[in-house]
């Protein structure tokens, strides 16, 4: 059985306490070693599912397809409008691939997700009027190879949950992003052992919950992207239960008295620490409006153990601007020193 399978995961009453796991019998078992913490691992990513739907099925998925639709040139790199196939049925995702002019070798390369914007990929391509979001477009000027796909419902990825096949935009989209790291490894200027991942607000989550189930993302960059399930929006979990996130939070996880979070089968502690030992750096504004603070710090306090256990407890890193829901200059400054150093 494959660890993205869906199946009944044991249900964790306090996602906070990463310290055991569960047997058959349902029974704590603590973890102590690092085969004690793939069993939770899998029960994180089993337990994701039952709110995400089924992750895909990568060895099952042709090469995608790739057809260039617009080709610009830049002082520093060539911008291509592009789109590429996903699976039978399914409509192309449109994207922006930025490829460095001058080339030494193969070049890192890096994921770069949008926030929940009408424009989607144009953001983050440098096509968008907040410049602070334009993280593609930096990166590709320090010579890193970037994809920037929109996400379903957002910029030109026409999308309807029903006709998708999958039970939520979250998975669609982590789908999607499977596919799009599967796209920049077969590209000749891209060393596939170093793909990164970075995104704000909507973009920085998507970032979370793709690495999550893909192992071949090697480092993750989250700005505004999150804080545990209790702590945003006072527990109300409305905002992620839309068709373009995760439905069934309000038709099967929910309850009379709204999105209770108490009911979710899952929350970004474990999610985080389902990345380790893999760098990861959270950037959480203190003044950020839509994620708690407070709930940020508490998920880097539950994940720092398993980062320890795994012997990379200097790869997770947290910083807390004093600002709101944006990604700063020096924030960005951060991420991208934070993606060389372990891309390098």
């Amino acid at each position: 059985m494959s660890e993205t399978e869906h199946v009944d995961s044991p249900t964790y009453i306090d996602h906070r306490d990463l310290s055991y796991y569960l047997d058959a019998m349902g029974e704590k078992n603590p973890i102590q070693s690092i085969s004690d913490w793939e069993i939770r691992r899998r029960h994180i990513l089993q337990s994701m599912q039952r709110v995400m739907g089924k992750a895909p099925d990568r060895a099952a998925c042709p090469a995608p397809e790739i057809e260039i639709l617009d080709q610009i040139e830049t002082a520093h790199y060539t911008r291509r409008k592009i789109s590429f196939t996903t699976g039978a049925n399914e409509s192309p995702v449109p994207a922006y691939l930025l490829i460095p002019r001058e080339i030494r070798g193969r070049l890192a390369a890096m994921l770069c997700l949008h926030q929940t914007t009408p424009i989607g990929k144009d953001e983050p391509a440098g096509l968008g009027g907040n410049v602070n979001l334009h993280y593609a477009h930096e990166l590709a000027e320090r010579g890193h190879v970037c994809l920037a796909p929109d996400y379903p419902g957002f910029g030109e990825h026409r999308f309807t949950l029903g006709a998708s096949g999958h039970i939520s935009g979250s998975m669609k989209a982590i789908s999607d992003n499977h596919r799009a790291v599967d796209l920049l490894q077969t590209l000749p200027q891209v060393d596939s052992d170093r793909i990164g991942c970075i995104g704000h607000s909507l973009g920085g989550h998507n970032a979370i919950f793709t690495a999550v189930f893909d192992p071949r993302i090697k480092a993750v960059v989250s700005n505004c992207g999150f804080c545990s399930f209790r702590r945003y929006m006072n527990g109300d979990l409305t905002g992620w239960s839309s068709e373009k996130y995760m439905p069934l939070i309000k038709t099967q996880f929910g309850t009379q008295f709204g999105c209770d979070p108490s009911k979710m089968p899952f929350d970004f502690e474990e999610t985080i620490a389902a990345l380790a030992p893999r760098p990861f750096l959270a950037i959480a504004p203190a003044q950020d409006s839509n994620f708690d603070l407070l709930g940020v710090r508490e998920v880097i306090e539950s994940a720092q153990p398993i980062y320890k256990l795994l012997g990379k407890e200097k790869t997770l890193q947290a910083s807390y601007p004093r600002c709101g829901h944006e990604f700063t200059v020096s924030s960005r400054r951060q991420a991208y020193a934070f993606l060389d150093k372990h891309l390098s």
